[in-house]
C-alpha cells in the first residue's frame, strides 16, 4: 500500500504528489494516519531554500497530529499514559539527539546538539515518511509521544502548532517579570503564542505589532493589551506610542517574532535601558541588518537572547497551559485555510501572502 506525499523537491520548485512505500516499522516505531500538519513561516522559508543544509527532496510538515495505525511495542505515551489504535497523538519533531556531546550532558541545549534530527526539515523523501505533508508519518523508535491531552481538539492543537511552543520559549527565555511591559513585534503564530504566554505570566502590559489587521484582532483576543499596526502606524508613531506607555522609558521586554530582519533595528528603539531582547523569529536565514553595538547593546546595557527552535519542555508546558487556559487561548481559531496534498503549494503561496494566519494540511481532503 502507497503513501500519498506532498514534496519539496527543490528551493522554488512547485510541491510534487509522489507515491511512497509503506514503511517497515521496527520494534518501539509507530505508524500514523495524519491528521492535520501545519504551515507554517518555516515552510515557506524551506521552499525558498533560506536554510541550510535541507536534504531536498522532502516531505515538509514538522508539527502533526496523526491518529495511531500501528504501534510496535509501544503501549504509553511519553508519560505514561496507554496509547491503543485510533488514539490522537502528537510529538517531539526533534529527536535522535545524542545525548554525549557537549551541548546535551553540560550545556543541557539538546536543541543544539549536532545530531538531532527534525521531522520535515532534515530528512529526505527518499528517506521515507517523516513528515507530516503525507497521509501517513512513521515515527521512530524513541520519538516523543504525546496523547492529546484531555479537552484538547486537533484544532486546538494544531491551531497553535510550532507558533504555540516557539512563542512559549521565547517568553520563557526572557525572564519576565510579573508587571513586566512587553512588546511583541509579529502577529503571526509565534507572535500571537508570545502575546498569550506573555499574559498569563503576569505581563502588566502586552503590546503586539503587526498586520493584517485581522490578526491583530486574534492578539487581542489572546491577551494584547494594546495593538499596532504595520499598516496603518508609521515606526516612529509606534516608538511614541511605547513610550507614552511606559513614562518614557520603553519596555521592559521585546519579543521578535515576525522574522523580517527589519523588525530587529526597531525592537532595539522599543526596549528601555536595561530590558530584554528576545530574537524568536528568524529561524531561517532572512538577511542581515545593520545593528550600532554602541547604541543598541552596550550603551543600552541590553539583554539580548536568542531562542532556536524549542525544547521538548516547552511542547509539554504549552499544550499544559493550553488545556488549562482553552477559552482564554482560541487557537483553533487562527487556522485560515485547510488543503488537501494537491493544494499544498496553494496553501505556502496563502501563508507568504497573509492570506491565512496558519493553514492546515489535511491528506484527507482530495
Amino acid at each position: 500500500m502507497s503513501i500519498r506525499a506532498a514534496v519539496m523537491t527543490e528551493p522554488d520548485a512547485p510541491l510534487e504528489v509522489w507515491d511512497l512505500e509503506d514503511p517497515s516499522i521496527s520494534d518501539g516505531g509507530v505508524l500514523l494516519e495524519t491528521v492535520a500538519s501545519e504551515v507554517c513561516g518555516t515552510d515557506v522559508h524551506l521552499h525558498h531554500g533560506r536554510l541550510a543544509d535541507v536534504p531536498y527532496p522532502i516531505i515538509p510538515g514538522h508539527v502533526s497530529v496523526g491518529r495511531v495505525l500501528e504501534a510496535a511495542g509501544v503501549e504509553r505515551d511519553v508519560f505514561g499514559a496507554p496509547l491503543a489504535r485510533d488514539d490522537l497523538v502528537t510529538f517531539y519533531d526533534v529527536h535522535e539527539v545524542c545525548n554525549a556531546c557537549y551541548f546535551c550532558t553540560v550545556a543541557r541545549q539538546p536543541n543544539r546538539c549536532p545530531e538531532r534530527r527534525v521531522y520535515g526539515i532534515t530528512y529526505s523523501a527518499h528517506d521515507g515518511p517523516f513528515g507530516g505533508w503525507a497521509e501517513r508519518i512513521y515515527l521512530k523508535p524513541g520519538v516523543r509521544i504525546i496523547k492529546l491531552p484531555h479537552g484538547l481538539s486537533v484544532d486546538d492543537v494544531i491551531g497553535g502548532g510550532c507558533g504555540l511552543f516557539t512563542g512559549f520559549a521565547a517568553v520563557e527565555r526572557s525572564t519576565l517579570a510579573m508587571g513586566d511591559t512587553v512588546v511583541v513585534q509579529g502577529s503571526g503564530p509565534v507572535g500571537l503564542a508570545a502575546a498569550a504566554f506573555a499574559s498569563l505570566r503576569g505581563a502588566g502590559l502586552v503590546v503586539t505589532i503587526g498586520a493584517p489587521r485581522a490578526r491583530l484582532e486574534l492578539a487581542r483576543r489572546m491577551g494584547a493589551d494594546v495593538v499596532l499596526s504595520l499598516d496603518d502606524d508609521e515606526a516612529g508613531s509606534r516608538r511614541d506610542t511605547i513610550m507614552e506607555l511606559t513614562d518614557g522609558r520603553g519596555a521592559d521586554v521585546v519579543i521578535e517574532a515576525s522574522g523580517n530582519p527589519a523588525a530587529i533595528t526597531e525592537g532595539f528603539t522599543l526596549l528601555r535601558d536595561g530590558g530584554t531582547y528576545v530574537v524568536a523569529g528568524h529561524y531561517t536565514d532572512a538577511g542581515p541588518i545593520p545593528i550600532n553595538p554602541h547604541i543598541d547593546v552596550n550603551r543600552k546595557h541590553a539583554d539580548v537572547r536568542g531562542q532556536w527552535g524549542t525544547d521538548f519542555r516547552h511542547l509539554v508546558r504549552s499544550l499544559r497551559l493550553l488545556g488549562k487556559y482553552r477559552d482564554r487561548l482560541p487557537f483553533a481559531d487562527v487556522i485560515g485555510g485547510r488543503y488537501g496534498l494537491g493544494r499544498a503549494g496553494q496553501a505556502l503561496e496563502d501563508v507568504a501572502a497573509l492570506k491565512v494566519t496558519k493553514a492546515i494540511i489535511d491528506p484527507s481532503i482530495p
